[in-house]
């Protein structure tokens, strides 16, 4: 029995790009978030923890890459792409995690009488993590359009840390505001404020990437407008060979997408042998390469519709 290898043709050239990009980030982010500024405020002391994590979920996703890319084997017939997913659930949910203590952390702080803050370095500090995450996430977002998930999932981490701290970099101007106007006990509650209102607001990242990474896990059927681009290539030749009906099946998995199509061969079809099947697989296999994506494509044809339901 012949195995089947699925092939990372086309991802391999990517997959170098994604490990380094990948590992930067989770060097970078251990450079920028885990230094702070002197004066230990409640945002500095959850972008430490923040940063120590990260390090370690970077590492993982390094490894997830590395592992999936190695493609098919005796072992693993359909390929380790799967991997990348289950990777993100996990790196969403320990993020999320984080966010639900920091939250807490925040309220806690809030009841027991606000924290004092040294405002102007907690200014400068705010504005840097916000310049870097945005442009790391920027980068990162552009170099990887076509890679991995986990990559955009890093991407997604960065621009969404990056717009929380355009927040906090204005929370803490209006405590510098505060403080200028004699109101320091009043300034003493904007850095716990923030970083609750930050942490709950950053939860729609870890909850959105935990969602999409679990729709790959059980096979879901992939996004509606990719679904849409499937329907509308195989109605096209459906169409041109007069073929009576067709059924798809479809789910992503990692950076691999799996096809079935069934096709019902009636009488004025333009399928009667096996080489006018192999006619329509390589019409279909144009059309379907022409999406940009990579696929395990199963093409069957049968005259009697009951074996496609």
């Amino acid at each position: 029995m012949r195995t089947f290898d699925h092939g990372r043709r086309e991802v391999g050239t990517r997959s170098a790009v994604a490990d380094v990009l990948d590992l930067g980030v989770g060097r970078l982010r251990g450079a920028v978030l885990g230094v702070g500024h002197p004066q230990r405020v409640e945002h500095d002391r959850l972008d430490g923890l923040y940063s120590f994590v990260s390090i370690g979920l970077s590492v993982l996703a390094v490894l997830a890459l590395r592992f999936s890319r190695r493609g098919a084997d005796e072992r693993f017939p359909w390929g380790r792409d799967a991997a990348e997913p289950l990777v993100v659930v996990v790196k969403a949910a320990t993020l999320g995690a984080l966010c639900a203590y920091a939250a807490v952390g925040g309220i806690l702080d809030i009841v027991n009488g606000g924290r004092e803050i040294a405002v102007g370095s907690a200014v400068v500090y705010a504005a840097v993590a916000t310049l870097g995450g945005l442009t790391v996430g920027l980068v990162l977002r552009r170099a990887t359009r076509d890679g991995s998930d986990l990559v955009r999932a890093e991407a997604a981490e960065w621009l969404g840390d990056a717009l929380l701290s355009v927040g906090v970099l204005v929370g803490f101007i209006v405590a510098y505001a505060l403080v200028a106007a004699d109101r320091a006990d009043l300034a003493a509650y904007v850095d716990p404020a923030m970083v609750t209102l930050v942490s709950l607001a950053f939860l729609w990242v870890p909850v959105k990437l935990i969602a999409s990474g679990l729709r790959e896990i059980l096979s879901m059927a992939p996004e509606a407008d990719v679904l849409e681009r499937l329907r509308a290539c195989i109605a096209a030749v459906e169409e041109r060979y007069a073929l009576s009906e067709s059924v798809l099946r479809a789910s992503k998995v990692g950076n691999r997408m799996d096809i079935e199509i069934d096709f019902v061969v009636s009488a004025e079809s333009a399928v009667r042998t096996i080489a006018d099947s192999d006619t329509v697989r390589q019409d279909l296999h144009e059309q379907l390469a022409a999406l940009g994506l990579e696929r395990s494509v199963v093409v069957t044809f049968t005259a009697d519709r009951r074996w496609v339901a």
